[in-house]
């Protein structure tokens, strides 16, 4: 078990108007038309002779309530699709709690389907084992089933094309971007900025609560409590340090739930993120049951240097007879 990064000492221990209006437009021309919630109404009136070709257009603009969202903007397209194995998919915690897909590796299964795309949505996954489907209702528990997941994994996805949660972000880019280039800092620019820095204190600071509470369920022993714990905070794009910490808990996790398979993933996602500490790694009793199974040890090879470099100066003193008694 990994206590958080010394970086984080707390670890370790005027009225408004009625809403809704009616308009009612009643000409010669004009079939009655009542619009309820109407938030702008364009009227295009044509005066003038129609076979002269001369007329005018006057256009009377409505402002009233806003208007509802139509039935295509709320629904987006769903899809299926079963992958193996390396899966080759990152996943990302969006602002409403879901599982978005956050990049796609090239050459993976995913990649290979030809059906993701960055932002998709999860609706449901195959349960751990069998043909039941479980909805991805939370993006911890979510990860937690994709990670055991035995056999190929069936995803049923929500295309979002590229839009996550983020379009009020492409926005704000615009925004900055467009003002920056024409030297100009304006009052909306700093208070995007200032959203934008509270907004990441408030991620840091929920990513840190949920780091002290996994660590306590941990201690208490539940452990699929806490890999949710550990899997939102890595779904929550967090800094460098705090997803080693973070990754090597639910391997932690896996390990004394005997998933072997899953744990190694965990330990692996550590080691990418520069997780160091291997002498830990060897010795956490936490990692036992990781430890004695036939993946950990190629694992381990492949990022710790330390001990490949005193195999090869071994087998270099073997070689010239320096290891004999």
């Amino acid at each position: 078990m990994s206590t958080a990064p010394n970086s984080y000492p707390s670890l370790c221990s005027s009225p408004p108007l009625p809403r809704t209006q009616t308009f009612s437009l009643i000409t010669s021309q004009f079939k009655q038309t009542s619009l309820k919630n109407v938030k702008s109404l364009k009227l295009f009136i044509r005066v003038g002779n129609l076979s002269s070709g001369k007329q005018s257009v006057l256009i009377v603009r409505a402002n009233g309530a806003e208007e509802p969202a139509t039935e295509e903007e709320d629904k987006y397209e769903e899809y299926e699709v079963e992958i193996e194995q390396p899966y080759g998919l990152k996943f990302a915690k969006g602002r409403d709690g879901g599982t978005y897909i956050d990049a796609i590796a090239p050459g993976g299964s995913a990649d290979k389907s030809n059906m993701f795309s960055v932002g998709d949505k999860v609706i449901a996954t195959s349960a751990v084992f069998g043909t039941e489907m479980w909805p991805a209702a939370e993006y911890g528990r979510t990860m937690y089933t994709i990670r055991q997941r035995i056999g190929p994994l069936l995803m049923r996805m929500e295309k979002r094309y590229g839009k996550m949660e983020e379009a009020s972000k492409l926005t704000e880019k615009e925004i900055i971007r467009a003002e920056r280039n024409s030297g100009i800092v304006s009052g909306k620019l700093r208070e995007i900025q200032m959203q934008n820095y509270l907004r990441k204190k408030e991620q840091k600071e929920t990513r840190e609560r949920e780091l002290r509470e996994g660590l306590q369920l941990y201690k208490s022993g539940k452990y699929e409590e806490a890999l949710e714990k550990f899997e939102s905070v890595l779904g929550s794009k967090p800094e460098i340090n705090e997803a080693s910490v973070a990754s090597y808990n639910v391997a932690c996790c896996y390990s004394k739930l005997n998933q072997i398979q899953a744990g190694l993933s965990a330990l692996k996602d550590a080691l990418q993120s520069d997780y160091e500490d291997f002498k830990r790694i060897r010795s956490d009793p936490d990692l036992e049951n990781l430890r004695k199974s036939e993946g950990f040890e190629p694992l381990m090879r492949q990022f710790d240097e330390s001990f490949i470099n005193e195999n090869a100066l071994n087998a270099i003193k073997s070689l010239f007879g320096f290891n004999k008694k």
